[in-house]
This record gives structure tokens, sequence and C-alpha cells, in this order.
């Protein structure tokens, strides 16, 4: 039989030759012209799609497009996208605060109403479905050279046992030494003094004075107005034993570079109302926190920077969906900002070393299992690249009950040039885990996404060599990891670059969403200011580019634990697992929500029934995606159901 190629190959051929020839007669712009059609045209094959996925840009109407900073999944199936201010002093100043509903059914957007600069809060899934959002933005960073009045911290200690003290913003302190006076920008309540008595005696021994921390301002502008060493400071306004009892003291009040500042406020999103609903505000301002649901429902919010733009002290706190109110924890135990704290399968927590960004480098920064009930934290060696754990991504691999968890990437403390393009892995099963290095990236990268897939699969896309960007130097590549061979899989290259304030969501129908990124400059000579990235990408897996997918037609809205529902479906024969993945809610390519939970199956002609694990702490309450997957890893649609 003689081949001959189609009308469609045939044109492709020619075109191909008159491009080359052109190329010949006409150099270097017509090559590329004709490389980059070539690659289109490679990329859109059915046969490369089944191999590697495909990436298409999302198209979000310019009344839509938003510096997304935040993004989660709620169990409507819409994307809340969060940007606050943006990372944008116009629009802070402005106060416009930005957010947008996506549909990713239906592919349409709705401005949503937002309260306050929620730029660089924390997040995490509620049991109820809601989506508590706490901490944001009170004040941007100003830099060395910006700030034209010295200020910095004053900490105010009051010696009275008997009462707390209220000081006003406006409050004035003068240094007994210097001389100068600085003003209080906030109030600041100071707690009455604690007694301390001698334990075998009962004799009283001395007062622990109450102290408040309150961010001061000189009043002129100057060098002049600077401190340099500790001072005590006199309280205007102040009367009868008050004179005495309360007092300022601070150390060196300067021009030097001044930190963002955290917010107490705290919100719950209602999915269904679509809106923003106000709850308690934390004890704690806090920018840059962690929130990590606990066994029992609640919600422990951990380090940010404080309304002093310094870290919050240890003061850990947790939040009761119940009674919408917050309360400290008693513990004090310091960690970075958005340290990746999960839930694990006792009920104790596991701190992975990632975080983002500010703390010194020598506090919190080793990983190790937290024991709330104790505060003991129990270090677990042998990390790679110790020194490379800001801006890294933590997984969960799959499935949750096997408490494996994989750190990737990373970079020095601050604005190093240090990258790390390790996998780390730990199994904490063993009796004694110990951190291992993993398959390897192809080069250092801060900032990777990593989305769990419902074939067991993790995204792994995104990040840069460098300090947001710096140099060019944005990866764009992305990879599946199999955590079964301990192996990377090169698949489709996405076409926008990611690094700072970026992040991945699985979407119930299987593909991914990527958002954000925040790069130091536009070109690689690092002379031209960057601009946000507002365009968002959809990957389609390649599991997305089979034939068919199993189907699940029927079946219960609510699951228990340890209890079993049956779904009815065509295609009982083929499926050969299930699993329940908790929605995602990530900033800062840190999501603590994210797992994917095995579930016992039983299969039989026209139906499955699928058995939930008993463990609280394994399946908090909330909504869950329920995949299943046939015999090839082919995932089914996303079904939401609840577990109360």
């Amino acid at each position: 039989m003689t081949y001959r190629p189609s009308s469609r190959t045939r044109r492709l051929a020619i075109g191909t030759a008159v491009v080359l020839a052109l190329a010949g007669a006409n150099g270097p712009w017509l090559y590329r012209f004709g490389t980059e059609h070539y690659h289109a045209y490679r990329i859109d094959r059915p046969a490369y799609k089944a191999a590697n996925g495909h990436w298409d840009l999302l198209d979000v109407p310019s009344a839509y497009r938003i510096n997304t900073i935040h993004a989660a999944l709620l169990h409507t199936g819409k994307v809340l996208l969060v940007a606050g201010s943006g990372n944008n002093q116009e629009n802070f100043d402005a106060k416009s605060f930005r957010s947008v509903l996506w549909d990713p059914a239906s592919d349409t957007y709705e401005n949503i109403p937002t309260p306050k600069d929620m730029f660089c809060a924390g997040h995490t899934q509620l049991p109820d479905g809601k989506l508590l959002i706490a901490g944001g933005t009170k004040r941007y960073e100003r830099l060395e050279g910006d700030v034209t009045r010295a200020g910095g911290l004053m900490i105010v200690h009051n010696e009275d046992p008997d009462k707390p003290v209220t000081l006003p913003a406006g409050t004035r302190f003068t240094g007994k030494e210097n001389g100068r006076t600085f003003v209080s920008k906030d109030p600041v309540l100071v707690e009455k003094a604690t007694k301390v008595f001698d334990r075998r005696t009962g004799a009283h021994l001395r007062n622990e004075p109450g102290r408040g921390r309150i961010y001061v301002e000189a009043q002129r502008s100057g060098t002049k107005y600077e401190t340099g060493t500790e001072d005590n400071y006199r309280i205007a306004g102040l009367s009868g034993s008050d004179t005495r009892n309360v007092y300022g003291i601070a150390q060196k009040l300067a021009l030097d570079k001044k930190d963002f500042q955290g917010i107490k406020e705290a919100y719950e999103f209602d999915p269904v109302a679509e809106k923003y609903i106000s709850v308690d505000p934390m004890n704690e301002a806090r920018w840059y926190p962690t929130l990590t649901t606990l066994e029992d429902g609640r919600v422990l919010s951990l380090s940010g920077l404080d309304e002093i733009g310094q870290i919050v002290p240890g003061k850990d706190e947790i939040y009761d969906p119940r009674t919408k109110e917050w309360e400290y924890t008693g513990i004090v135990r310091r960690f970075p900002t958005y340290p990746a704290v999960f839930l694990l399968n006792d009920g104790t927590l596991f701190y992975s070393g990632s975080n983002a960004g500010y703390g010194p480098a020598d506090v919190g920064r080793d990983p190790g299992v937290w024991d709330l009930r104790t505060n003991t934290f129990t270090k677990i060696p042998g990390i790679g690249d110790p020194d490379r754990l800001e801006t890294s991504a933590t997984v969960r691999l799959p499935p949750a009950q096997d408490e494996r968890f994989m750190v990737i990437g990373g970079g020095g403390v601050g604005e190093s040039r240090r990258s790390s393009g390790k996998s780390r892995l730990v199994d904490l099963r063993e009796p004694h885990p110990e951190f291992r290095d993993g398959a390897s990236l192809s080069e250092g990268t801060r900032y990777p996404s990593a989305s769990l897939l419902p074939d067991d699969s993790v995204l792994v896309t995104g990040g840069s060599g460098d300090y947001r960007g710096r140099g060019g130097s944005d990866v764009l590549q992305a990879r599946l990891y199999d955590a079964e061979s301990d192996t990377y899989e090169r698949v489709a290259d996405p076409a926008v670059g990611r690094n700072y304030h970026s992040g991945s969501v699985l979407l119930p129908d299987g593909r991914v969403m990527i958002f954000g990124s925040d790069s130091l400059y536009a070109d690689r000579a690092n002379t031209r200011p960057g601009t946000f990235e507002q365009r968002i990408e959809i990957y389609t897996p390649p599991y997305l580019y089979r034939d068919a997918r199993p189907e699940l037609t029927a079946g219960p809205k609510r699951l228990l634990r340890g209890g079993s529902g049956l779904f009815t479906t065509l295609h009982a024969s083929s499926i050969a697992s299930a699993k329940l993945i908790r929605p995602s809610a990530v900033t800062h390519v840190t999501d603590t929500d994210q797992r994917s939970v095995a579930l016992d199956m039983e299969k039989s002609a026209d139906s499955i029934t699928v058995t939930v694990p008993k463990s609280r702490a394994v399946v908090p309450s909330g909504w869950y995606m329920l995949f299943v997957t046939d015999d090839e890893g082919t995932p089914s649609e996303g079904t939401w159901v609840e577990i109360p």
C-alpha cells in the first residue's frame, strides 16, 4: 500500500520548508518566528498533551484582575482570590482592598467587598466550610532613606499589682537622659504587675511588672532626634501613683528601616453568602502568620509581625469556631513568619522548617514535632541544606495516613542569593525519624509551588533561582513527582514565571490553577522595577487527555468518620482507589490544609462503598473532594462531601 500524506501534513511540510528557507535568507528574526510557531504546534499535539499535559492562560476580564496574594478553594467549587492592597502602597493609602470570587465551572467572576487590608494574612478551612482569615497589613515597610522621623519600639512597664493602665494614642514619652520626646501611634493596654512569692515561705519577694509594646515616633523630623542607647522614659498625662509605677524603656530609636506592621482583625468568609463576616479579633496583631487547624476543629495562630513590625514574641493563640473567640495558649514558642506547621495523626504538630521571610536566622528554624499539650519540641535531624529552608515548599505526601513529608527547594535567609535544589523526605512513622535527600530539582529553586493531584502525584512548578526572580532567574519548568519511586518527570513548561507571592490550587475537575508572582526587577540586568504578575495559568495534567474518566453519579453529601457511603457509578469495575482531598488555602507557597486521605473501598456491579478513617486528626472536620481513580490512574471529578 502506498502512503500518501494527508492535506494537513502536506500543508505543514510546505509551510515549514518556506519558513526555514526564509529564515536562511532573512536571518534570526524569521528563525525565531519559525521556532516559536513550531513549538506552539508541537505542544498542542494530542500525543504531547497526553504525555506532558498543557498550560492555558485564564482569560480574566480587566475588571477582575488583581494582585492575587492568597487563594482558597471553597466547597461551592469557587475560588476566592485575595489581594488586599496587593503589595501596592498606593492601594493601601487609598484603602483599595480587593477580593475576587472565580467560578471555574462557569468561568465567571465577582468582586467581593473587602473590609480590611488582608495582604499577607493567614487563613485556613473551618469545619463548617467557611474560610478563616486573620491578620494583614497595618502599615507598609519604609526603607532606610525614606524614614524621616526617628522611631521604634517602646516597652511600657507597670509596677502596680492592683490595676492595669491604658495609654491613648498620642501619649508622649520623654527620655530621662536624652531629653528627646516620642509620641505613640496607637493606644496600648499595660497589664498589672504580678506578685512573686517565695515558694517555701510564702513571703512576698517582688512585683514582676506588666508590659505593653507600642510603636513611637519623634515629634519632629531629622537625625538629631535619633537616640543611640537604652533610656528610661517619663510618660506625660499620668497622675497619682501611676507617675511612679508606669514608665517606658526603649533601645535605639532611629531612622533605620521600619518593617511591615500587622493587624488583629479576623474574618470568616461565608462561601454561601459570599461575604466576609467580622469575628473576634486576635489578641496579637499579625502580618505573615500561619493558621493551622487542630484535631478538635479549633485553629492555632502563630508567628507574624506585630503592630510594632517585630516578630510576635511566641504568643500563640487559638480560635474557637463555635464561640468565635481567641484565647492565648499560654505557650511561648518562636517561629519565623509563615512557618509550615501541619497537624499529625496523633494530634501533635509537625514543623517542616519551611517559612517565608522574617525572623532571626538562629531562632525557630529547626524542623521537628511539637506537642502543644506539654510544649515539648523534638527536633528532627538530617535535613539537607538547613540554611536554605526559607521560601521552600512543604507537601504532605499521599496518603495522609503515612505521615510522609517532602520539603522542596528554598533559599537563604532574607535576600540571600543562595538556593537549594534538594527535595528532603521524612517518614514520621519511624521510631527515630530523620530527613534524607530525595530526587533533586534541576537547579536551586526558591518559591516552588506543590499541589497534590488525585492520582497521588505531586505537581511541582515555578519558583526562581534567586531572591524574587532577581537576575531573570525564574524557573519555567513543571514536574510531576512520584512518591513511590521518588522520581520527578519533566512535563509541559508553564509560560509565566512565578516567584514571590505565588501559589497553586487543585480544582475540583482535576486541573491546577497557579497564580501570582512579584519579581523585584523586570529585566535580567536588575535595572527596571518589576510589576506584579496578574495572569493566572491553568495546568491540565496528562490524565485529563485520556479517552474517558470514571464518574460518580449519585451518593451522600455527608460522611461520618468510621462510617461508609455508597456511590453509584457506571465504572465500578475499573475503579481502583478512592480518596478525600482537603481543599487548599495557600499563600507564599505555604498550604498547611493540603492532605489526601486514602479510603477503604468495596465494589459491586454498579456502585462503590467507601469507608472514612475513624481518626479526627487524620480527617479533620470540614468539606472534602471525593475522587476515585481507575486502573490507569485517571481520576473522576471531585464530588463534594462534608465530614462533620
